[in-house]
């Protein structure tokens, strides 16, 4: 009976400092794990890409000078679903984007073109008209940044000039 009541307490004290050693792997798991994240976040480091640097819109025509008096930038995000066309317009204010999906096909009034891909910068141009066309199987999406000032439209339509 004494022998019997010896190997449950050495069975309980087993199965409890074996819980004990498993709570204590299991923390030092996670505590290294947590280092070795904390290790990778400080070997990462940001980077920077810079997409454009002009003074040129697309066409090669130079950009204005800044207007005078206090400015309000303006940033726009555009959707243009497959085979959309936008219609004749110009921008009276400089402005430039970024085409983060799909492939949008810029044409000027004189019939020049730009196509834009995917990841890349463009800068607009100003005064001039022109359109916008996804000639792609998917959507356009293009986030534009206009550097306009209070009252001043971002764009003029033309809807007197036929689309083709």
């Amino acid at each position: 009976m004494i022998m019997k009541k010896i190997m449950n307490w050495v069975l309980a004290t087993t199965l409890v400092c074996g819980a004990s050693v498993l709570t204590s792997c299991k923390q030092a798991k996670t505590q290294n794990d947590n280092a070795v994240q904390n290790v990778s976040a400080e070997v990462q480091k940001v980077t920077t890409e810079e997409l454009i640097r002009t003074s040129q819109s697309w066409d090669g025509v130079e950009l204005p000078d800044y207007f005078q008096g206090r400015p309000e930038l303006v940033a726009v995000k555009y959707v243009f679903p497959a085979g959309q066309k936008l219609g004749w317009h110009h921008h009276p204010v400089m402005n430039y984007g970024v085409l983060v999906q799909g492939e949008l096909t810029i044409i000027g009034q004189d019939g020049k073109e730009k196509v834009v891909h995917e990841g890349e910068a463009v800068v607009e141009m100003v005064n001039t008209i022109h359109h916008g066309e996804n000639r792609g199987t998917k959507p356009v999406i293009l986030y534009m940044f206009y550097l306009s000032q209070k009252d001043l439209p971002l764009a003029v339509q033309h809807p007197e000039i036929p689309l083709e």
